[in-house]
């Protein structure tokens, strides 16, 4: 039995996390590189992406950043590579990268549609496709696909492109696991609630700061824990199924929400 203090360490594993800039991505990669892993930032926002990697860095720890597409093949492919040739190898895969800007199904466009599950669903098979190839051959790996309460059950109006990619993310989250299982690679997914990020406070950009208050209280009445959740709480919970402390654990979704899902 491995003791405690052990079953948390990554020192020694090399992880990427898409979408690692800020909010949840910052929380994630934050927590991985705490606890030993070179972390691999991957984000469009390149400049916000090395100043991450400069603060992690900073702390002693391992990091890097790299501008990525996750809906490009290209790119998934250097940066898959890049993780390789920085580190030495590719332990931990965090799918994070997501969008979600709100449009009502009659208003919305099919490029509109379709970009968002290019970079909400199809990202999730390229960098899982690419990634499981180097987890094969070093025998084994964790994938952690960052869904939402929404891959369960409508959050608003506006975002059935958004729900129709997580509940796709889901489904795939399962398949590649029970596919992965035999080589020793544990895929496994994050469902957040309402989470206190900077793309969450874009989608209220226009509203004035009575309506954006208003508009706060309202969703947080409908959570038992009476508040936003914030990116270190994604982050712990990711640091847990990337260990040793869930070591008998693929094909799961752990909701992380305040009870959001119960009201």
């Amino acid at each position: 039995m491995k003791p405690l203090q052990e079953l948390l360490k990554l020192t020694g594993k090399s992880a990427i996390v898409t979408g690692g800039a800020k909010g949840i991505g910052y929380g994630i990669a934050y927590r991985l590189a705490e606890a030993g892993a070179a972390v691999l930032i991957a984000d469009t926002d390149n400049e916000t992406a090395q100043k991450t990697a400069d603060e992690l860095t900073g702390q002693g720890w391992r990091a890097q950043a790299i501008q990525v597409d996750v809906s490009s093949e290209d790119d998934v492919k250097r940066m898959v590579a890049t993780c390789k040739e920085a580190f030495g190898s590719l332990d931990i895969l965090v799918n994070n990268a997501g969008i979600y800007p709100p449009k009502p199904v009659v208003a919305m466009t099919e490029d509109e549609f379709e970009k968002v599950m290019h970079v909400n669903l199809r990202s999730v098979f390229l960098t899982t496709k690419y990634a499981a190839e180097i987890m094969k051959q070093q025998g084994g790996g964790k994938i952690i696909n960052i869904t939402s309460i929404d891959a369960l059950h409508p959050s608003m109006i506006g975002l059935a492109h958004y729900d129709a990619s997580k509940h796709g993310v889901w489904g795939f989250t399962k398949n590649s696991a029970l596919e992965l299982a035999d080589h020793n690679i544990w895929v496994n997914a994050i469902a957040p609630g309402g989470i206190t990020t900077p793309g969450v406070a874009a989608m209220s950009q226009g509203a004035s700061a009575e309506q954006m208050a208003a508009s706060s209280e309202a969703f947080k009445a409908k959570i038992p824990m009476r508040r936003m959740g914030e990116p270190d709480e994604i982050g712990t919970v990711t640091l847990f199924l990337a260990s040793d402390m869930a070591s008998y654990m693929t094909g799961s979704q752990i909701v992380v929400d305040g009870g959001a899902l119960l009201s």
